[in-house]
């Protein structure tokens, strides 16, 4: 089967932004006189975009809008401003990128982060490659896993669903692919367990970069 398009989470599966992300919903937490989080439990906070982490940050009881409201302002504008100090491309992924580019294969980016930082930080880390689009969460578009997002990327770079791939690493992703009718390939690098996985029976699994050639 040919692949014509492959669509990439971003956080987990193409950068390692964990340390980042922690560091600025602790610094928000701090900042409002919170109890701060470990960076493995911020690591189970992530996939559904910055609202869900920073309410899942909060401590029982203080998961109110307004203190989620107050903690956006603040984590956005830390973050915003160092977002690429700890964060990492993980190995192989830029290799796996050029080669694909190569091939004549589309690139797109489908994201739950803020679309400023989604698009900051792709530019950032790949400026090498040309992706066909790069989403990340919009105002008045619902966010992954519904499947909007897909559907927005094929109308930039059409192609039959069979010949899409969907590369993720989180439940969020294997939900996101079952939405949209795609092919998941399931990254084991990013901050989900296999186990956490195997219940969504991906299509392919990828222990490194270059086991997603395999998959296509």
């Amino acid at each position: 089967m040919t692949t014509h398009l492959v669509i990439f989470d971003l956080d987990g599966t193409l950068l390692n932004t964990i340390a980042d992300l922690a560091a600025s919903a602790n610094y928000a937490l701090k900042t409002l006189g919170f109890p701060l989080r470990k960076e493995e439990e911020c690591r189970s906070f992530v996939g559904n975009g910055v609202t869900k982490l920073l309410e899942r940050s909060l401590p029982e009881g203080a998961k109110t809008p307004e203190n989620i409201e107050k903690m956006r302002a603040v984590f956005q504008a830390h973050y915003d401003a160092h977002n690429i100090d700890a964060t990492s491309v993980y190995p192989g992924i830029s290799a796996l990128l050029e080669t694909l580019q190569a091939r004549g294969i589309k690139l797109a980016v489908a994201s739950n982060k803020y679309q400023s930082a989604t698009e900051k930080l792709i530019k950032h880390y790949f400026p090498q490659i040309s992706f066909c689009g790069v989403f990340g969460a919009r105002e008045g578009v619902p966010v992954k896993p519904n499947p909007q997002v897909v559907t927005d990327i094929l109308q930039l770079a059409p192609a039959p669903k069979e010949e899409v791939l969907y590369v993720g690493d989180s439940d969020v992703d294997m939900q996101t692919a079952q939405n949209a009718s795609l092919r998941a390939c399931a990254v084991l690098w990013g901050f989900r367990s296999r186990t956490q996985l195997e219940p969504y029976h991906p299509a392919c699994w990828a222990e490194r970069a270059e086991d997603i050639l395999a998959a296509l």
